[in-house]
């Protein structure tokens, strides 16, 4: 069983940019590692970190408060295409929410994502991610997660 952590990103630090491969058919449900760094240089709200398993990386992820009124999100999260299919993204997740949770003491969580990436959207909802019915600006889903939830193994 790996064991998952994060380890914090600089905006302008490209240290993973390039080390995270998605399969073809993934990158249009989500930005670049570079796209996601410049953002988190735009709003200093972000928190961009490296996934790790067993001290091997593993993945990206991006989550922050932000908003008006302020929420929390996960914003991006990626696994890397030789590293899906063995339950990392499930645990990545699960920590994340449990980072997010600690790090900014909220009952909810937010994330989004394109409709049509079905293993995001059965992930986030064997997680406990609710559809809240409404789009961002970019007309992806918006699913909350209420903390405290139990995941569905």
């Amino acid at each position: 069983m790996s064991v998952i952590s994060l380890e914090n990103i600089q905006p302008d630090d490209k240290i993973i940019s390039g080390k995270i491969k998605l399969k073809d058919h993934q990158l249009s449900f989500i930005e670049t590692i570079d796209e996601c760094l410049e953002e988190a240089r735009e709003c200093s709200a972000w928190r961009p970190v490296a996934i790790y398993a067993d001290d091997v990386l593993v993945g990206f992820a991006m989550y922050g408060f932000v908003g008006d009124p302020k929420e929390a999100w996960i914003d991006r999260i990626m696994i890397d295409s030789a590293q899906q299919g063995k339950g990392l993204g499930q645990k990545a997740m699960m920590h994340l929410i449990d980072v997010v949770t600690k790090t900014y003491d909220v009952g909810e969580i937010y994330l989004s994502f394109v409709e049509g990436n079905d293993v995001a959207k059965e992930l986030y909802e064997k997680l406990g991610f609710k559809f809240t019915g409404k789009r961002d600006p970019q007309g992806e889903l918006i699913y909350r997660y209420e903390v405290g939830q139990p995941y569905s193994q």
